[in-house]
């Protein structure tokens, strides 16, 4: 297991790699890994892994409000590389009781951040307990909240008091553009909404087609300030922890 006092020079270190070498040495140190799957373009980020790990660890938030699109994509990923991707739900109860206070829509009102704390904080953080480090498709080109995004770091959001939690963003240093040329490069399936317009891919009811010369961020919950346009899913970074 990697310690927390190592990750700031892994980030050092990585800041030189490409996405795949990164990989290759991260599952070779840390076993009990997973990799976040959204279904958007961070697919590209699941084929690599299981290029080198066929068994890699891979789970995605089923919030109950993702297009059928995503979920049908999803479900192609999954029978066309044999990969095992575990779906995280949010807790029935709690749901209901949200829905059934405020209603199905109540984000465009007061915030996403209470419908997106059940639906996916909730999930992941009790997922999450069970993984020494995960893996995400975060980049530093993606929106403003992300422009410090690094390689390897401490989470700070999802870490306890007694186990430190590290993530790694191996796609931190690239762009979109060198996303979607592995995609062609490679033939690898994505998620049909990219052709409609669909740049950043999220639940339905917060997610739009991006116009041209738009940041792909402004298709994410429109209706708030840009800084505002995270889920609580990625926090900003702790490269390094004196635990």
């Amino acid at each position: 297991m990697i310690t927390a006092q190592e990750v700031a020079a892994l980030n050092s270190k990585y800041q030189e790699l490409q996405p795949k070498e990164i990989l290759k040495d991260l599952l070779a140190q840390v076993s009990n890994i997973a990799v976040s799957f959204s279904g958007a373009e961070d697919v590209a980020l699941v084929v690599m892994a299981w290029k080198l790990k066929k068994d890699i660890k891979v789970f995605s938030l089923d919030t109950g409000r993702l297009h059928p699109e995503t979920l049908r994509f999803m479900e192609r990923i999954r029978k066309e590389y044999k990969i095992d991707i575990e779906f995280l739900s949010p807790d029935a109860q709690q749901l209901e009781s949200f829905t059934r206070e405020k209603g199905l829509f109540s984000f465009y009102e007061d915030g996403h951040e209470e419908c997106c704390g059940i639906r996916k904080i909730a999930p992941l953080r009790k997922h999450l307990q069970g993984l020494d480090a995960w893996i995400t498709g975060q980049r530093r080109d993606q929106s403003p909240t992300r422009a410090d995004v690094p390689v390897a770091q401490v989470d700070s959001a999802f870490s306890t008091q007694d186990k430190p939690l590290l993530k790694f963003n191996p796609f931190a240093n690239w762009t979109s553009k060198q996303v979607w040329d592995y995609i062609r490069m490679f033939d690898v399936p994505y998620n049909p909404l990219h052709d409609q317009g669909f740049v950043s891919i999220g639940c339905e009811p917060c997610t739009r087609p991006t116009g041209p010369n738009q940041h792909e961020r402004e298709g994410r919950w429109w209706w708030e300030e840009a800084t505002a346009k995270e889920c609580g899913l990625h926090k900003p970074a702790v490269i390094a922890s004196d635990r």
